[in-house]
């Protein structure tokens, strides 16, 4: 009997050498008009993003009108014109004003979804966002459906981007520690939606060791 002939396998195609990091020089000769459009192309990494604050007037207003939800702005201009921020409490006003309008799963899914087509434009290939449970807890919103909404969009960002997407759960410094425990009580049955916790919010009189226990 002849023995079966067999075709050997390919050898796997060698993997190329990275390319190798600019010197000072070759950065310095870069003309400066092109340093934007460089920057722009390159793949990156969002490591500190709010996401509450990513929230454009426009999708603010559709979902205020989603909702039924009242504006402190008569319209999407006037919205716009306060957004010339002067310290992080101005920040803070307009964050909360927007927040108000996310009730729903799919508006935390619109809103994150929104702010990831703009960091897949922008070459962002992973990030890590911040959100803060307890400015939607606070007005009824429960720990699920806040959670739920942002990791869906986190989860199709991948499928469909190829952007990866991590959630970071923040405690509000201006709350108690006691309310920061409570949020912390709500969030462990969604413990694989998260990798970490942190602080953000007021931090005027509102030190890190307000939290220490």
């Amino acid at each position: 009997m002849t023995a079966p002939t067999t075709t050997p396998a390919p050898a796997p195609a060698p993997t190329p050498a990275p390319t190798p990091a600019p010197t000072p020089a070759q950065l310095a000769a870069i003309p400066a008009e092109r340093i934007p459009a460089l920057l722009q192309a390159m793949p990156k990494a969002e490591l500190h993003l709010h996401i509450e604050g990513s929230l454009e007037p426009e999708r603010i207003f559709a979902l205020a009108q989603r909702n039924g939800v009242s504006l402190p702005y008569p319209s999407v201009e006037a919205l716009r014109a306060a957004c010339a921020f002067t310290d992080l409490q101005s920040f803070l006003d307009i964050y909360y004003a927007g927040a108000s309008v996310l009730l729903t799963e799919q508006d935390f899914h619109d809103m994150a979804w929104d702010y990831l087509i703009k960091a897949q434009a922008d070459h962002v290939v992973h990030v890590e966002v911040f959100f803060d449970p307890q400015t939607h807890t606070a007005r009824g919103v429960p720990f699920e459906v806040v959670i739920r909404g942002l990791k869906s969009a986190c989860d199709r960002a991948e499928r469909e981007l190829g952007v990866s997407a991590a959630l970071i759960m923040c405690f509000l410094r201006h709350l108690s520690e006691d309310d920061a425990s409570r949020t912390l009580d709500e969030a462990l049955p969604f413990r694989e939606m998260f990798i970490g916790v942190g602080l953000d919010s007021s931090e005027r009189g509102h030190p890190p060791e307000k939290f220490a226990r």
